[in-house]
């Protein structure tokens, strides 16, 4: 009886000091446009919180690490999604309401989700256009996290998992938990901004995390060269501060970002046009040098002779040449000096046998062609590489004549090869 009598007695003074925190801060709901590029408008808000002591503004960061010292994590969060709720201008538009969950939440969830869902029901807002967003990084206790989940998808919420790329992100857990939709942390696009090799992974990232099922969350997009990256790498979802920056939720809000929206997928059309045409130039230039390579070949031209005018090409670096087998046979006619050439004994391959290579299947596969594989990490070099193939025929036999490139020295690393030239 005593223990009842001090756990209500516990839980009636937490109550107390939830009520006086909250009471000395003044809260406000923003929200921020989520936006379909595909569709072309808006889709989503994500639900955020401004903060004043006084007359003094509060980053939501601190306020919450106050809580937390004060052990009130959970009361603010209710409080906050309560508010949210009530202060959201478009409950009858066909639109998602994005809410972050405390990770202490997790932790402390009994009847939360019950009094969640009975609150949006009272405001007219059912709770399959409630996402939550959950920080995959908050917790290592992956079990209580797959409960709160599963408890959440019963009550007909929706889960997206925020800023995922960022500390301990797993991959194991995401496809666990497997959300409706993945948010990407906004340093992987600034560093995209930044390094052609960061762009390369956020592309393979976001193709990744499609093709498991969830649809991409791509936020932070502040300019229009992060914008462009963005819809190169197909994400479902853009947001940032270049379409909108957080306000209250109205009809007006969605329709500047819808218009924002346009103008910036108008632009990048534009801007991939400009590059098609690049693209399409060079890959005319380097078709008809390849082709010119070939047929002096047939005719019995020396090898290094033949490849002079193709390694000066623009990103070639390497000319070989295969047997039937994959076998290379001679050495290397590279571009300039050999960088390395003294330490790295995977530049010289002659006799090296390369049939395991999809650039060696797809010249026997489709002889006669000018075939291209997928980039990949040359050994010569360590380099990304894109080997251009093709089959001769002569009275010798048959020979796979390979050309390798340096996608990323060429036109700003945004050339695309199509699998035949």
């Amino acid at each position: 009886m005593k223990n009842v009598l001090r756990l209500a007695e516990h839980r009636q003074q937490n109550s107390g000091k939830s009520a006086c925190f909250i009471e000395h801060h003044d809260f406000n709901s923003v929200y921020q446009p989520i936006l379909s590029p595909t569709h072309q408008k808006l889709v989503g808000y994500e639900a955020l919180v401004r903060v004043k002591r006084g007359n003094q503004n509060i980053p939501p960061t601190e306020l919450f690490h106050q809580a937390s010292i004060q052990g009130v994590t959970t009361d603010l969060d209710r409080h906050l999604l309560k508010l949210h709720l009530d202060n959201f201008g478009l409950k009858t538009s066909p639109v998602w309401l994005f809410i972050n969950i405390n990770p202490d939440t997790l932790f402390h969830h009994a009847d939360y989700l019950g009094q969640l869902a009975d609150q949006c029901r009272q405001v007219g807002l059912h709770p399959e256009r409630i996402v939550l967003e959950l920080v995959e990084t908050a917790t290592r206790d992956t079990n209580t996290l797959l409960e709160f989940v599963q408890e959440a998808r019963d009550y007909g919420f929706q889960i997206a998992i925020d800023d995922f790329g960022m500390g301990d992100s797993n991959f194991e857990r995401l496809w666990r938990i497997n959300p409706l939709i993945v948010k990407i942390d906004r340093s992987l696009l600034a560093n995209a901004e930044k390094h052609q090799r960061a762009r390369l992974l956020l592309h393979s990232l976001v193709r990744m995390i499609r093709e498991s099922g969830s649809l991409v969350l791509l936020e932070g997009i502040e300019n229009d060269a992060q914008a462009r990256i963005a819809l190169d790498t197909e994400a479902d979802l853009v947001q940032g501060f270049l379409f909108a920056r957080p306000k209250q939720s109205s009809l007006e809000c969605t329709a500047t970002a819808e218009n924002v929206l346009k103008q910036i997928i108008s632009k990048s059309e534009q801007s991939s046009l400009m590059g098609y045409r690049s693209q399409e130039t060079f890959l005319k230039l380097l078709r008809f040098e390849m082709m010119e390579a070939c047929h002096q070949l047939v005719r019995g031209e020396s090898f290094d002779k033949v490849c002079r005018t193709l390694l000066e090409v623009e990103g070639v670096k390497r000319c070989f040449l295969l047997n039937s087998e994959g076998v290379q046979q001679g050495s290397v006619a590279h571009r300039g000096p050999l960088s390395g050439e003294y330490f790295n004994p995977l530049y010289h391959s002659s006799g090296a046998r390369w049939s395991h290579r999809e650039y060696f299947r797809n010249a026997l596969e489709r002889p006669q062609k000018i075939n291209s594989c997928r980039p990949y990490v040359a050994l010569p070099d360590a380099r990304r590489t894109v080997t251009l193939s093709t089959s001769l025929s002569s009275a010798d036999g048959q020979t796979i004549f390979c050309v390798d490139i340096h996608p990323d020295d060429v036109l700003d690393g945004q050339l695309l090869f199509p699998p035949i030239l």
